[in-house]
């Protein structure tokens, strides 16, 4: 794709993302669309096909393929556990910040009025998340009880309840003090031994997590 092409298709997505994080699917037209990216109609139908398939691109481009789980999932000299958690809170802080991500969302959550199959926006999050709990169990730092699988599909599904009814009840900015209070919650029960200590991406009072096999080297 030529550059000039890929700049309209990034505008047109931009546009679209922050009017679907606005104002919802059905709330948005081709028109508001075209209006805030500074493209015509034309260049919208030449480039997505309907706003169903606007709609599907978004989802894609950033809330199903998660690209913010790259970079803390690869960092191998951070425990497994330690990379879970700071994975939440950069998810979280797109949740709250970023357009795309903001609106696939929401675009999920309206999905049964969206004419286009929405992929899984979770299956990519659980399945990093199974395996970093399986690398923390191999390791030694997970309760015996803590199965990987089970409770990365049960950690997801209470993180994203946990974003969407804080940022409706509360708003969008005290997500990351719900998320705290939760790992606070969650951290003990995977096993880990609670220390306040900063670590990075991380909010001091989040206790992080003593490895079990190591708990016995900690003075009394």
């Amino acid at each position: 794709m030529q550059e000039r092409a890929r700049t309209t298709r990034r505008s047109l997505l931009e546009a679209a993302a922050q009017l679907f994080a606005e104002q919802g699917y059905a709330g948005t037209s081709v028109n508001d669309i075209s209006a805030r990216s500074g493209r015509t109609s034309g260049a919208v139908y030449f480039h997505y096909a309907s706003k169903e398939g606007i709609a599907l691109a978004v989802v894609q481009h950033r809330f199903a393929t998660w690209p913010q789980l790259t970079a803390r999932y690869v960092d191998a000299a951070v425990p497994p556990v330690q990379r879970l958690v700071a994975l939440s809170y950069d998810i979280a802080r797109a949740l709250a910040e970023d357009p795309l991500t903001r609106a696939g969302a929401r675009l999920w959550a309206e999905r049964a009025i969206i004419d286009a199959p929405l992929p899984d926006p979770f299956a990519l999050w659980t399945a990093a998340a199974t395996r970093l709990l399986a690398e923390a169990r191999n390791a030694g730092d997970l309760a015996r009880h803590v199965r990987p699988a089970p409770t990365a599909r049960t950690l997801v599904r209470a993180f994203f309840g946990l974003c969407s009814l804080t940022e409706a009840l509360e708003g969008a900015a005290t997500v990351t003090d719900r998320l705290t209070d939760w790992w606070q919650l969650t951290l003990p029960s995977l096993g880990a031994a609670p220390v306040t200590h900063p670590w990075d991406g991380v909010p001091a009072a989040v206790p992080s997590p003593i490895p079990v096999s190591r708990r016995n080297d900690r003075p009394s």
